[in-house]
């Protein structure tokens, strides 16, 4: 089994690690020091040797921050991890801070006095970020310091894990679809156009996706840690720790990239001088910038010339994750009708939810891992977004409450992310209500055509209009791109009220996912992954528009639908969609989950 629970959550990690922190802290006469949860790649899912957060803290979120001083101390979460971050983090050591409302920048501003220094890590932090803090901290007469040693890593020592060396291999061409000899012609001439010369990649979906190969070194994602650097002419430089390269990946990548081990890289850095090298500040930290700074190359600010290819899926990457999704969907059918049946009588508790579910996944044959940690919140704990259940926290599920599960799944032809809201017992008539409200937003965006050009937040409304007639709302963005066996949470397009300048294109996969929660009460949240499509052009209509194709099959719990609120196009759609379910992934499952699916998907 892959799920893990209460990985690092020892409440007893920072009285017993942050000591030695302000030790060596104090060696180096720094009087604070700064833990982002990113690393030198910027990963959202951390290799252990990597997540100094965790260790520092005691805190396992996918996004955090902390502050050591030598006399205070203080973490970092957003509203997604305000239950978790308490059960984990002792209070007596950290404060808890909003990450958002202010941040580690306002922190800084608040509590630093004149003439303090605080060291950070150029490894570590976007340059942009790195500008806010330094503003920061000036701000209340102190300043930020480079460290040429982390004293968090000085303070792990010998106890930190080793970096992970798990083996890169070639990603074939039957999943992937385009060679890598292709991918990086078509990236050189970008850059050709806007004028550079080369680009420096160090995000591993970058280095993945551009030459074609897949890696372990990050959970719950395929990607191989490394740097790249990509000149215009489609020639490369790719830097891997040897003992992760395959025996027959040298001949996979071909004459033209040059296999370089790690302690090149600040030596083909000082190489790019003179030439204009574009560099990614949301993917690249501070040290980058300085290296080509220093010698003497002409930096570019630009987005990852490789994210927006990668984000707009080729045929055979879209086959791939139709094959993925009707797999998974059989798994996901067998769990539902698990939770339907045994689970309405023996009430299990989340964990059990959990492993119960990926057991069906690992049944398929075919499951790589997960794609991130299962959230299975029962009742009350189904209104915090991101819940994960620990031994602490675990919940039982209660007859008359909702259970809701978010999961996903990595194949080697795609990656799955969905939502299930399901009832346990009898549910009341308000959580029928807000079930449909969530159902109708969701069916409208999964139904609607619009022209060319259109961003991702301009659709936002859509899915949310049905609750706000009703006075209500979610505050998470309603769509993330998601990669083709990468990274579930993927750039650069997503579906949010916060603006988007990217447009949405053929071929871009995005989740749908409204929600609806009642704190101390129970959470809803339906999401299906939808890829872009050329839409049937409208009779009448004047410009070439766009719709969605839905991906995830599985059935809706239609125990909770309202149907005196759902207008005949909305059953209409919701009955197609069942009826899709049943003809695509029936065939893989028979017995009582086959009559059970026919009785749920029949039409309302």
């Amino acid at each position: 089994m892959r799920q893990t629970f209460d990985e690092s959550t020892d409440r007893s990690f920072g009285p017993r690690h942050v000591p030695l922190i302000r030790a060596a802290m104090a060696a180096q006469g720094l009087d604070g020091f700064l833990v982002p949860h990113e690393d030198e790649h910027q990963n959202e899912y951390l290799p252990a040797a990597n997540d100094r957060l965790a260790w520092a803290t005691g805190f396992t979120g996918s996004a955090g921050a902390a502050v050591i001083l030598q006399r205070r101390a203080a973490v970092f979460v957003d509203g997604r991890y305000t239950l978790q971050v308490k059960d984990q983090v002792d209070g007596a050591l950290f404060e808890v801070r909003d990450l958002v409302e202010g941040g580690v920048p306002a922190y800084l501003e608040d509590v630093l006095a004149a003439g303090q220094t605080v060291g950070y890590d150029p490894r570590l932090h976007s340059p942009e970020a790195l500008e806010r803090l330094k503003a920061a901290a000036a701000k209340a007469g102190a300043q930020l310091k480079p460290v040429d040693a982390n004293p968090l890593d000085e303070a792990w020592g010998a106890a930190r894990p080793g970096q992970p060396q798990a083996a890169v291999v070639p990603h074939p061409i039957e999943y992937s679809g385009e060679a890598s000899s292709a991918k990086r012609a078509r990236v050189g001439a970008d850059l050709a156009a806007a004028g550079a010369d080369a680009t420096v990649l160090t995000a591993p979906s970058s280095i993945a996706w551009l030459f074609n190969v897949r890696g372990g070194d990050v959970i719950r994602s395929p990607l191989p840690i490394g740097q790249a650097i990509l000149g215009a002419d489609g020639k490369a430089r790719l830097f891997l720790d040897p003992a992760k390269v395959a025996a027959d990946l040298p001949a996979w990548l071909g004459n033209e990239v040059s296999l370089e081990t790690p302690d090149a890289l600040a030596g083909a850095l000082a190489d790019l001088k003179g030439q204009r090298v574009v560099v990614d500040p949301a993917q690249s930290s501070a040290w980058y910038f300085e290296a080509l700074n220093d010698a003497g190359a002409q930096v570019i600010r630009a987005a990852d010339p490789c994210a927006l290819p990668r984000a707009c899926k080729n045929a055979v990457e879209i086959e791939g994750s139709r094959r993925a999704h009707i797999r998974d969907g059989a798994a996901l059918t067998c769990f539902l009708h698990w939770t339907a049946t045994d689970a309405q009588a023996s009430l299990p508790d989340e964990v059990e939810v959990v492993k119960t579910l990926e057991a069906f996944r690992e049944a398929t044959g075919a499951l790589k891992d997960l794609s991130f940690d299962t959230i299975a919140g029962a009742a009350s704990n189904g209104a915090i977004v991101h819940y994960r259940p620990t031994a602490r926290l675990n919940k039982r599920t209660e007859a008359g409450s909702l259970l809701l599960v978010d999961s996903g799944a990595q194949y080697l032809d795609g990656t799955t992310d969905v939502t299930r809201t399901v009832a346990i017992g009898e549910p009341s008539a308000e959580m029928k209500n807000r079930f449909t409200l969530v159902l109708k937003g969701h069916l409208h965006l999964a139904r609607v055509r619009f022209p060319a050009g259109t961003t991702g937040s301009a659709l936002d409304a859509l899915a949310r209009a049905p609750l706000w007639a009703a006075g209500l709302d979610y505050d998470h963005g309603t769509g993330h791109g998601v990669g083709s066996y990468l990274g579930v949470h993927e750039g650069p397009q997503r579906i949010a009220k916060v603006p988007n300048s990217v447009a949405l294109r053929p071929g871009m996969i995005v989740s749908n996912e409204p929600g609806y929660y009642k704190t101390g009460g129970y959470g809803i949240r339906i999401e299906n992954l939808q890829v872009v499509t050329e839409a049937e052009p409208i009779p009448g209509g004047e410009r070439p528009m766009l719709g969605f194709e839905t991906l995830t099959l599985a059935p809706i719990d239609r125990r909770l639908v309202d149907l005196s609120i759902m207008t005949a196009e909305e059953v209409g759609q919701l009955n197609a969609y069942h009826a899709r379910v049943l003809d695509k992934v029936g065939p893989l499952v028979s017995g009582e989950v086959r009559s059970w699916m026919e009785r749920v998907c029949a039409p309302l």
